[in-house]
């Protein structure tokens, strides 16, 4: 038996693999999305979408505005308390309030955000010392505070309204509960397992090391984590239809569960996928109401997000690459004509930018 398991195991590394089984199960998700986005949107009538759209009070729209800046302030605090974890003090906040937003922003909804995410921060945070390897410590950090975020939640909503999960996972509501259940005792037996002693917290090997936070600090890393996506699932509860009515905790267990298979999808900014599954766990909501609250949800979480952050980087790259560069030359210049014809040309110091 032990033989057959082995031989299997190496079958499947040889043949599959994590990474293939990976991106076939993002391909699945994402065909399955656009067939039954394509379905449910057959009879959808325009006009009722855009009577929905002014249906939402515009005192709504702007409080989930605010609430998706809320959101992306609190992200900022991903990198920050990441950076404070590995040991990077040097990196001040501002740092990590611009490489936070900028990589989530731009990594989601261009997708493969490990990849297009992890890029970004690795050109910002490479001007103040930090390697490839740090990078890959931040971004672990990162994912952990938002899986554990997430998870808590996520444990928390399933325990008490099983039945929102039913709706997206066609799991009876005892076996949502159980996960929920689940998912609240993972949580506390991960702290109580960081609190056993400093020489459990260390994961890694040869280059590649990283220190666990304490347990305590454990606590203020999850706390970011629901932070952020409380406000994120407040903004979806204000644009969302008041008739039928629906509890914040039931719409929280929807929404977070639309967010994991977006991610898990790896499509650009989960489109489709999260689209789908707010249809398929709602329906006792219009899908042209639904529709509209979407659409207004899409354009303040992801398109004013990603316009800005690309402006952003394109201003800081246009700064470093052509201004300095520019004004650099300019001091050099007034440099060596101050000095004179006879002088000996000294070496320009060349200037550390303000970045």
């Amino acid at each position: 038996m032990h033989g057959l398991l082995t031989a299997l195991r190496r079958g499947f590394k040889k043949w599959i693999g994590w990474k293939r089984l990976g991106i076939a199960a993002s391909l699945f998700i994402i065909a399955f999305a656009i067939t039954t986005l394509i379905r449910t949107l057959k009879g959808v009538d325009a006009e009722k979408i855009k009577a929905a759209l002014t249906d939402i009070p515009p005192s709504h729209i702007a409080l989930a505005a605010l609430c998706v800046v809320c959101a992306f302030f609190t992200l900022t605090f991903y990198d920050f308390f990441a950076l404070r974890t590995i040991g990077k003090k040097h990196v001040p906040y501002r740092i990590a309030a611009l490489s936070s937003f900028t990589s989530y922003s731009i990594g989601h909804n261009i997708g493969a955000t490990v990849f297009t995410g992890g890029a970004i921060r690795f050109r910002i945070y490479s001007d103040y010392g930090l390697n490839a390897i740090d990078v890959a410590k931040i971004c672990f950090i990162s994912g952990l505070t938002f899986w554990l975020g997430n998870t808590f939640v996520l444990g928390i909503g399933m325990a008490l309204h099983p039945s929102a999960a039913s709706a997206m996972d066609q799991l009876p509501n005892a076996v949502n509960r159980l996960i929920g259940f689940g998912g609240i005792i993972a949580i506390f037996a991960y702290l109580g397992w960081l609190s056993l002693g400093d020489n459990r917290r260390e994961l890694g090997q040869n280059g590649w090391k990283v220190v666990l936070p304490s347990a305590r600090l454990t606590l203020l890393q999850i706390l970011i984590g629901v932070v952020d996506l409380g406000f994120c699932a407040l903004a979806m509860y204000l644009l969302i239809p008041m008739d039928p009515p629906i509890d914040f905790m039931s719409l929280a267990v929807v929404f977070i569960l639309a967010t994991l298979l977006g991610f898990a999808s790896h499509a650009p900014g989960s489109i489709g996928v999260f689209d789908v599954a707010m249809l398929l766990a709602l329906p006792q909501f219009g899908s042209e109401q639904l529709l509209a609250t979407l659409l207004v949800f899409r354009v303040l979480y992801f398109v004013i997000p990603f316009s800005t952050a690309i402006s952003i980087m394109g201003a800081r790259e246009l700064w470093l690459n052509v201004v300095i560069p520019w004004q650099e030359r300019r001091r050099a210049t007034e440099a060596s004509t101050f000095a004179g014809p006879t002088a000996v040309p000294q070496p320009v110091k060349r200037l550390k930018s303000q970045r």
